[in-house]
């Protein structure tokens, strides 16, 4: 379809060079700073809830974010819904119980008010919740061990908290854009994933505790109406809010805008796919310098952001941190469409001589302990930081200098996503849990670290705790491994137990499927 023999280039090939041209860094950064104003207003509207970006284009969305959250749009999907125990988001609801609900921000690309995430995985994800909440109190009444606050300070008879539980909204809140047809499918399902979450060893209890009212998702967009002088207060609801706010306006077509000094293109959606054009820019580095890069303009953005992610670098490679080269591909543009984005990067010596100074961003993640364990995982960024740790196992592939007393407290075992290499972490888990289990025999604080900090490290902490310690997270050297026949509803509970401690995992299917096809002692291919 893009023959180009005849010297005429085709209407496919026409419309990308145009949309490339289109989607350059500054008009992505200017839709964001634009779609920012918006996401301000409306958290100002409920300001005692906390906001929490849905990773990944949501970070981008506003300087200011309590927490995180990972609901994947392709849960949503339709006739590919899902529940999925390795995204259980349970801080979410903890957070929303204790502060009385939260606002949730991300946005799309696709000419839709809301991504699916919003419409139907957060959705899912409360109706599952509050069904497994309700069949816990349920539960623990009949047995006569619910240890309800009501019930304990004799405020409310038993019969009391049996009408409160029959209250308890169990339904299926969908957007009145979902199909009744799809809605029907879904509700189907409901009850299954319930059972899942059952079963996969969820804290369910501590949700309980923690939540007065049930959860219940609302939707706002730029095409939201809302009375400021009618703005409930979060506390007069019956449930409590996930607000979900879809920053961007829902138009599928380039808007061109203009100020006094520029003119650029609206794109919905920008934060999305960042690593198509970001250049190495990161939420935090652009909210550290968002008056230098709105202003800038689109013929000098391209080197200004080239000039902050290298000047991050150089300074991170000063204090012995994992700093690798930023590298930009230049985009295939068509010969009649100019290209104003191939700008290099400036070399590193040259960054001595800028005035400015820069200080270090601070999106080095956090590192998580698992428990009691001493086990922890993290990013390898912030891994050169630790002092509290005995030892570290780097899963990055770029190996880094670590401020350990002794050399072989450390171990170096590269390891790339499944995407690149369906073996990478199945070929080197036997090293990671031999080391692992040489040092936690003397009790060392060990930490496990990835260039994310979510994925990698996270499949590696599974396979140590499932081979090394008992499912009450003490370490017993293995005993129990060998005692146990591993299954897949056995490790989702490991990874259910993981994930309550380290709220940003993700581990992808694929790092999963190796480490369950290393616990069973199979292959990768038979996982």
């Amino acid at each position: 379809m893009e023959d180009n023999r005849d010297g005429k280039m085709s209407i496919y090939r026409a419309a990308r060079s145009i949309k490339r041209r289109d989607n350059t860094v500054y008009n992505a950064l200017r839709s964001i700073y634009e779609d920012t104003i918006f996401v301000g207003e409306i958290s100002q509207l409920w300001p005692d809830l906390p906001l929490i970006a849905n990773l990944r284009c949501g970070l981008w969305y506003s300087p200011k974010f309590h927490f995180t959250c990972y609901f994947k749009s392709t849960d949503g999907h339709t006739n590919n819904w899902s529940f999925n125990t390795s995204r259980l988001n349970l801080h979410v609801a903890l957070l929303s119980g204790q502060k009385g609900g939260c606002i949730i921000v991300d946005a799309t690309r696709k000419g839709k008010r809301f991504p699916d995430s919003m419409s139907k995985t957060i959705p899912i994800w409360t109706c599952v919740l509050n069904r497994a909440i309700l069949n816990y109190r349920n539960k623990m009444l009949d047995s006569g061990l619910l240890m309800n606050e009501e019930v304990v300070d004799n405020s409310y008879c038993a019969e009391d908290v049996k009408l409160k539980n029959h209250n308890w909204d169990c339904s299926l809140h969908l957007p009145l854009w979902v199909p009744d047809t799809e809605k029907a499918a879904i509700e189907e399902r409901v009850e299954k994933w319930t059972n899942q979450l059952e079963t996969s060893g969820a804290d369910i209890a501590s949700i309980s505790s923690c939540l007065k009212k049930p959860l219940r998702p609302l939707w706002i967009s730029q095409k939201t109406v809302i009375w400021l002088n009618e703005v409930p207060d979060q506390n007069q609801w019956d449930f409590t809010p996930i607000i979900l706010v879809s920053a961007s306006s829902s138009s599928d077509v380039f808007r061109n805008k203009t100020t006094s000094e520029f003119s650029w293109n609206y794109i919905p959606g920008a934060g999305d796919d960042e690593e198509s054009w970001a250049r190495g820019l990161t939420p935090t580095h652009f909210w550290s310098h968002v008056n230098d890069l709105i202003s800038s303009g689109p013929d000098l953005c391209n080197q200004k952001v080239a000039d902050i992610v290298e000047r991050d670098r150089v300074y991170r490679a000063h204090r012995g941190e994992y700093a690798p080269q930023v590298s930009v591909k230049n985009p295939k543009i068509a010969d009649d469409v100019a290209d104003v984005s191939n700008v290099k990067l400036p070399l590193a010596s040259n960054m001595h001589n800028d005035d400015t100074t820069f200080k270090l961003s601070n999106d080095y993640g956090t590192t998580f302990w698992i428990g009691s364990t001493n086990l922890a995982l993290g990013t390898t960024k912030h891994a050169a930081l630790m002092s509290n740790v005995d030892c570290i196992l780097n899963c990055d592939k770029e190996s880094v200098s670590f401020n350990l007393p002794d050399s072989e407290a450390h171990l170096h075992l590269p390891m790339v996503s499944s995407k690149l290499d369906r073996f990478s972490l199945f070929n080197n888990l036997p090293s990671a849990v031999n080391f692992a289990k040489l040092n936690l025999r003397k009790a060392h604080r060990l930490l496990v670290c990835c260039r994310s900090g979510e994925d990698i490290s996270v499949c590696i902490c599974l396979a140590i705790l499932t081979s090394l310690f008992d499912d009450k997270g003490t370490f017993d050297d293995g005993r129990s491994f060998s005692e146990t026949c591993i299954t897949k509803l056995e490790m989702r509970r490991r990874l259910v137990f993981v994930c309550r401690f380290a709220t940003t995992a993700r581990p992808s299917r694929g790092n999963l499927k190796q480490v369950f096809g290393f616990l069973t002692g199979g292959s990768v291919a038979s996982a």
